[in-house]
């Protein structure tokens, strides 16, 4: 048994299995799991699995045990320490000719969520868009980490922001956690996941074929009483001491543009079709200045001054990237910025990451297949385990084509030769990886490509360093990608569309990115595509709410006709929010933001708030009809509390009983 200084938290091993983990003398196990699962990819592509289980002999040494007698021969070493956590060692010796793709140290099988039979306040936190508590694994998506990538992976540094996992779970009366994380400061790839029934951490080595490998960093297990925050507070400690390349405090860092801690909103929308699939033909908002009339009256309505980001603006094809420009409409989409800066406006455009396209399904005569085979450029583009280039399958529906690998030479090239001009367009704003969440690339394999022949820490330290480079080129044009920056890439993503609307379909939305990060950087509410919401006024005042409440900037999707769309992808408008309503709450936020918030939304850190209890929304059991968020900044401590409905609503805060009418945001000092 191994246990922590307090005796609180114990793991027993039985040579090749897990089987309890107790914390304060509750069971957080549900079932045995083998004491590592690993996987080694072979020569030709295929991949073995193994795990402890499969050992023919185990030697134990203290706490470390020694694995051996596999269908290759390889030894796996995993050892455990204790001090006020358990942190667990791994180390592989491969005397084969596969490589060693990836190996999960400790899985846990822990008991059920709540929606799958399990107690009431049984969840898992993830760090999954912008942070969620997972009340069911089937919730989590299923697609599996291969080649070729998918968008929506429970990866890291990817739509997974930070290295680390809790399950939450009542203990006596009160709220416990076990969390695992991986202190790696070269914060390489993982997936973080539940499946199967085991949570674990997927530690994705980048080993060569016949390359022995010691792993750098423990995975660590704590335990301890409390809700999601206080479970991921010995992360953040590690976060803070263990800083990533360029990440700054956002009050110090003097690379940021005038505008980023203003009130603001962003106001999104297309300039050809109403959706991402429809006929690319220019809508009533192109010309671009067409739009100065509706942004002019958002300002008037909300004093938020407005980022315009525009969509289906490329010169090329929309969605079609590595090639954006020039502009569609160049004259025009020029003027339009003039327009916008001489009203203290800003203008951002969404660009589509790190796809090749090879022929746009939107615009018919774009067609790069000649280039591709003329250039030989699938030789740029991620390859599988087989060494074979094939069709990316992000976006099939906008376009077909390839995933550029930005590790070899001649990817970086393209991308880079693609989005220079876009550095010196005098805009804002440029989402320039939607497409590549949270800034990660895909999976490549490519054994020409100087990288590993498997996914690991170079992935990461290739982004960084382009991202870097970007940044540096940009200027004062912030960047940013789609979802949550990673944490690897905060330094360089100030500014990203946060999509943590997508977070309801795995239970319930928290704002674990801002209790993390805040104080280094914000995001914006994002298009809110797919949010499984209704499409009402509430669904989207309250969407707004808790954006505002998380010190993200609010956003708006305008339709042609300047009305308020219930979020991107839209296409049924038969059923629409009140905008008269929807700009009043905004104004309502602007000026509470101007009347004491702005230094905490924008700079301030998020904190555990006191004790707070309220009724359920009305769509949505496990969602809190008001919004509350709590916050330190320069020694002052707030907390911001919304009721997004129309009607008064009440609470429980801090032992008091508060009263909130309809539509109102209340400040409380602490």
């Amino acid at each position: 048994m191994i246990t922590t200084n307090d005796k609180k938290l114990k793991l027993t091993i039985n040579e090749r299995r897990i089987i309890s983990l107790e914390y304060d003398g509750y069971e957080t196990l549900v079932s045995p799991s083998p004491v590592f699962r690993a996987g080694f990819r072979k020569k030709y592509g295929a991949l073995i699995e193994i795990s402890a289980e499969d050992a023919a002999s185990v030697k134990c040494d203290g706490d470390t045990f020694t694995f051996r007698g596999f269908p290759i021969p390889v030894a796996v070493k995993i050892g455990f320490t204790a001090d006020d956590k358990i942190s667990v060692y791994a180390e592989v010796e491969n005397s084969s000719d596969s490589a060693l793709e990836w190996i999960i140290p400790a899985p846990l099988a822990v008991k059920p969520l709540c929606n799958d039979g399990g107690e009431e306040g049984s969840y898992l936190l993830l760090p999954y868009n912008e942070g969620a508590l997972v009340d069911s694994v089937s919730k989590i998506p299923p697609f599996p980490i291969k080649y070729p990538s998918y968008g929506c992976l429970p990866v890291f540094p990817n739509m997974m922001f930070a290295q680390l996992a809790s399950y939450l779970f009542s203990c006596n009366g009160a709220d416990g956690y076990i969390n695992v994380f991986t202190p790696d400061k070269k914060r390489g790839f993982k997936e973080i996941n539940d499946r199967n029934g085991e949570l674990y951490i997927k530690l994705y080595c980048g080993g060569d074929f016949g390359e022995s490998i010691k792993v750098g960093y423990p995975l660590v297990v704590s335990g301890g009483k409390g809700g999601w925050e206080k479970s991921v507070d010995l992360y953040k400690e590690w976060f803070e001491q263990n800083l990533p390349a360029g990440a700054k405090k956002s009050k110090d860092n003097t690379s940021l543009p005038e505008w980023y801690d203003k009130n603001t909103v962003v106001v999104s929308y297309p300039v050809r079709g109403v959706h991402d699939m429809d006929e690319m033909k220019p809508n009533a908002l192109f010309p671009y200045e067409n739009a100065l009339p509706h942004l002019d009256n958002v300002y008037y309505r909300t004093k938020m001054r407005p980022l315009a980001l525009l969509m289906h603006w490329e010169g090329t094809a929309p969605w079609a990237p590595p090639y954006v420009m020039p502009p569609y409409g160049e004259e025009s989409f020029y003027n339009f910025r003039d327009e916008l800066h001489r009203r203290g406006f800003m203008l951002g455009v969404y660009c589509s990451g790190f796809g090749f396209t090879e022929r746009s399904n939107l615009i018919t005569d774009f067609d790069l297949t000649e280039k591709i085979k003329n250039e030989n450029l699938l030789s740029a583009m991620c390859a599988g385990p087989d060494g074979k280039v094939v069709k990316s399958e992000i976006c099939p529906g906008q376009r077909s084509g390839y995933d550029t690998c930005p590790a070899c030479k001649k990817g970086r090239e393209l991308l880079t030769e693609a989005y220079t001009p876009l550095f010196s367009a005098g805009i804002d704003y440029a989402q320039i990886l939607d497409q590549n969440h949270g800034g990660g690339q895909y999976l490549c394999y490519g054994r020409d490509h100087g990288h590993a022949p498997t996914p690991g820490p170079w992935m990461t330290e290739n982004m960084a360093d382009m991202l870097s480079d970007w940044k540096n080129k940009a200027g004062k044009m912030l960047l940013g990608c789609e979802s949550a920056a990673a944490e690897p890439f905060i330094g360089s993503l100030p500014l990203s569309d946060n999509r943590y609307e997508l977070n309801y379909n795995l239970g319930r939305p928290v704002p674990l990115y801002a209790y993390l990060y805040h104080e280094y950087l914000r995001n914006f509410m994002g298009n809110q595509v797919s949010c499984p919401l209704p499409q009402t006024t509430d669904a989207l005042i309250y969407r707004l709410a808790y954006s505002f409440a998380a010190g993200d900037i609010p956003t708006v999707i305008l339709t042609p006709d300047g009305n308020i769309s219930p979020a991107w992808g839209t296409r049924d408008f038969s059923v629409m929010p009140d905008k008269d309503e929807v700009l009043s709450f905004l104004f309502a936020c602007s000026t509470a933001f101007d009347n004491g918030l702005s230094s905490f939304l924008t700079h301030g850190k998020m904190i555990i708030p006191p004790d707070f209890k309220c009724k359920a929304a009305k769509f949505g059991d496990r969602l809190p009809e008001i919004i509350m968020t709590a916050w330190e900044y320069e020694g002052k401590k707030t907390a911001v509390l919304i009721n997004p409905f129309d009607k008064t609503a009440e609470c429980e805060f801090d032992g008091k009983k508060i009263v909130i009418n309809g539509r109102k945001i209340i400040k409380i000092d602490l």
